[in-house]
């Protein structure tokens, strides 16, 4: 009998349900606390996250139990997997791969668990590379390589308000450098070895998201790729990025705005945007 491998990923890859659920894909939430409340992060209503950090309420945030991950590969296991591949957040922002390894030792199946040094949707591209070779028949061999070619060659564009939010969450990583430019000025962030990382300094908020375009529209390089836009809270900018990228890459194999984790939001704050440029193949 052929192996079947099982994908499995966190909720900071940003996935959309229907996504997910096309391809299979496992995703252990990923946990928060807000008030009297401690839950897997899906439980949270987004609008009301979003109204207790504009009101200065502390916000923080967990791993999953390892349990979690435990009953996700059994249940893997149960429905037929020979083996899983687990990718997940980069193991410098959370100790999310640290609980799938735990887990991992208590399962009767291999399960290959991945630090991507990554999240959001580079991440969740590298996750559906995954997917899509587990169902065509690979091996987890493939399987593996399919969701790392994504990882390493992904790039993340992050626009926030103010870095505030990653200071507090202490995800701020070399952006640490940024912290007291003026109000006006505002930070452009990426993700470089596993960890935010500053990008540049722009003023005012048109100015800044359209400097982000510009250098998405460059990463892309004539270059075939997929390109997702992600907001934190809708706003007035999400959608006329993505007519803009969809214009000026003509390259593009598949565009999307998606919501990015309650998670990611609360460490970068309301008003977040972020455009991936994943290339394919």
């Amino acid at each position: 009998m052929p192996a079947r491998i099982a994908v499995i990923t966190d909720s900071s890859s940003c996935l959309p349900d229907l996504v997910a659920a096309r391809w299979a894909i496992g995703v252990v939430q990923i946990q928060m606390s807000l008030g009297n409340q401690y839950d897997d992060e899906n439980r949270f209503d987004r609008g009301e996250v979003i109204d207790a950090m504009r009101a200065g309420h502390v916000i923080t945030t967990a791993p999953p139990d390892p349990g979690a991950f435990f009953w996700t590969y059994q249940e893997a296991a149960a429905s037929g997997a020979t083996a899983i591949v687990s990718i997940h957040i980069s193991g410098r922002m959370s100790d999310t791969v640290r609980a799938a390894r735990e887990a991992a030792q208590q399962v009767r199946i291999p399960v290959h668990v991945l630090d991507s040094r990554t999240t959001g949707m580079s991440l969740g591209f590298a996750v559906v590379s995954a997917a899509r070779a587990a169902a065509a028949g690979a091996d987890a061999t493939r399987v593996i390589e399919a969701a790392e070619r994504r990882c390493t060659t992904s790039t993340e564009f992050i626009y926030v308000d103010t870095l505030e939010y990653l200071r507090r969450g202490g995800r701020i990583g070399a952006a640490q450098a940024m912290l007291g430019s003026a109000f006006s000025i505002k930070p452009l962030l990426t993700v470089k070895d596993g960890e935010v990382a500053p990008l540049a300094r722009i003023p005012g908020t048109r100015r800044a998201l359209a400097k982000m375009v510009d250098l998405a529209v460059k990463k892309s390089g004539g270059f075939r790729a997929d390109i997702a836009v992600t907001r934190f809270g809708a706003s007035d900018h999400e959608l006329e990025i993505g007519r803009q990228i969809e214009r000026r890459v003509p390259a593009m194999v598949e565009s999307m705005v998606v919501e990015a984790s309650t998670v990611i939001g609360a460490h970068l704050g309301p008003g977040a945007l972020g455009i991936t440029v994943s290339p394919v193949g």
